[in-house]
């Protein structure tokens, strides 16, 4: 307990750290334990930290590009060294296992490297017109006051994700994490200031409730930007309330990620990286495989590998020695994957393994196989915990069609030992993202983000910080 006694758990408004209006309990969801009281800002703290980051703009915005990937740089570095730290921190208040948490860190960190990188890197164009009378110069330059909110099931990797691009752009923001998992931002964001960054440029705020607190900021005509990681509902509700100051918006939303089998793939090498594609993050990821779409060729041994291999992993507290399945973030959240295995198997489903929340305490929920038919409910719904519905195909175009029968286009997996067939699969799936033969592609240096309701914008790659930057045309006659 000595490290959640060492961290602090205040509010930091331009360069202090500050109590707010009252205090948030936060708990390890394995015992339900209290393992910090953070404080929540009223609306004083939130128009402060807007106040705030409004004066630091102007001067972080002339700040030269190399000071500032210079001060994103020493954050990558202190990420790393602390890393032990830090997944302790991940694990205790959101679930996940250590190894799981210690990877998110490492991952995290390569945002503030990568765009400590690209900040040195903002290019622009200097050309003559094609009528000869003028010069054509393009310039980018910071877009300014961003309002940067993010989930609970990645709550270091989405907060550097964010906080990387909009500072190495010249943007000052203002964080707002969940309430389930502000221990993390709190910790990543002292890290920040370790590594230099000026009074404003960054701050962090918790208000409770948050809708209305969001909505308030949103209106205030400094705030220009808004990126947001999280479900398609919420998604959908700021959008709505952006829209009247036309706010410039990157939404990382929902997913239900299809996995496809074909009828070639290596069954071993499929069941492999469908643990990793189902079971990172305990099935608590955007990018978590949630429909397996198997062709019956395969299906029988896939499904049998597959069940053995989840019904394996061990169950436990996530700073457990070898737990490979942690404690979702809450029981209401842990309850929510149950009710829809319940259902799926009310409507015919056939549990091949788990299926059971276990007695006792903590948010746990074991690993889940499901063999099921094309229209069982469950393949509707971004299941967010440790459960794999399969259906068995007949043909490609079936599991294609199926695979882009969704509102969601974020990810989908596919494994096949003819390159050119997957290819030609993947460019027919629905879905900002494709990884074949591979479990996990998620990577800093590249672009993630989604089709259809799955978001705006792209996160990450050489596109990230164009969600920080405005594109400005400057006509110089000749």
């Amino acid at each position: 307990m000595l490290i959640f006694m060492q961290l602090k758990t205040q509010l930091y408004i331009d360069g202090k750290w500050v109590n707010g209006s009252s205090t948030l309990a936060v708990t390890d969801p394995s015992d339900e334990s209290v393992i910090a009281n953070v404080q929540v800002s009223s609306d004083k703290e939130c128009a402060d930290a807007v106040d705030a980051a409004d004066r630091a703009f102007k001067s972080w915005a002339k700040t030269a590009p190399r000071v500032r990937g210079e001060i994103l740089r020493k954050a990558f570095e202190i990420m790393v060294a602390e890393a032990d730290r830090l997944a302790e921190i991940v694990s205790r208040e959101n679930g996940k296992v250590l190894t799981d948490a210690k990877g998110e860190i490492l991952y995290a960190a390569e945002f503030f490297r990568w765009f400590s990188e690209e900040a040195v890197r903002i290019n622009g164009e200097y050309r003559t017109s094609p009528s000869g009378d003028k010069k054509i110069v393009v310039t980018k330059q910071p877009i300014g006051v961003s309002l940067l909110i993010t989930p609970w099931n990645f709550p270091a990797a989405m907060a550097t994700r964010k906080i990387g691009p909009a500072l190495a752009a010249g943007c000052t923001v203002i964080l707002k994490p969940a309430g389930e998992t502000p221990l993390t931002a709190i910790a990543i964001v002292e890290i920040l200031e370790r590594a230099g960054v000026p009074a404003g440029v960054v701050n962090l705020i918790l208000p409770t409730p948050t809708g209305p607190a969001i909505a308030k900021i949103l209106k205030d005509p400094r705030v220009v930007n808004l990126s947001f990681t999280g479900s398609t509902e919420v998604g959908r509700v700021l959008l709505k309330e952006a829209a009247d100051r036309v706010i410039r918006c990157s939404m990382e939303l929902g997913g239900n990620a299809p996995f496809l089998v074909l009828s070639d793939a290596n069954v071993d090498e499929a069941v492999a990286g469908a643990l990793l594609a189902k079971m990172r993050n305990g099935g608590a990821a955007c990018t978590a495989a949630n429909r397996f779409y198997v062709a019956k060729e395969v299906a029988d041994e896939f499904t049998t590998k597959l069940a053995k291999a989840m019904g394996d992993l061990k169950m436990a507290p996530g700073t457990t020695a070898g737990a490979q399945l942690g404690a979702s973030v809450s029981v209401k959240e842990r309850n929510k994957i149950a009710e829809l295995v319940d259902a799926s198997v009310t409507a015919g489903g056939q549990v091949k393994t788990g299926g059971k929340s276990p007695a006792g305490v903590g948010a746990f929920y074991p690993a889940t196989v499901l063999t099921v038919k094309n229209d069982n409910p469950i393949l509707n719904q971004e299941i967010f915990g440790p459960v794999a519905p399969i259906v068995i195909t007949t043909s490609d175009e079936e599991a294609i069609s199926l695979a882009n029968a969704t509102e969601f286009g974020l990810i989908a997996y596919v494994y096949s030992a003819d390159l050119k067939r997957a290819m030609k699969v993947a460019e027919s799936l629905e879905s900002g993202m494709v990884a074949i033969n591979k479990g996990v592609i998620s990577d800093p240096a590249a672009p993630f983000g989604g089709f259809k309701q799955s978001g705006l914008g792209r996160e990450g790659g050489f596109a990230g910080i164009e969600e920080f930057l405005e594109t400005k045309y400057i006509g110089v006659e000749i």
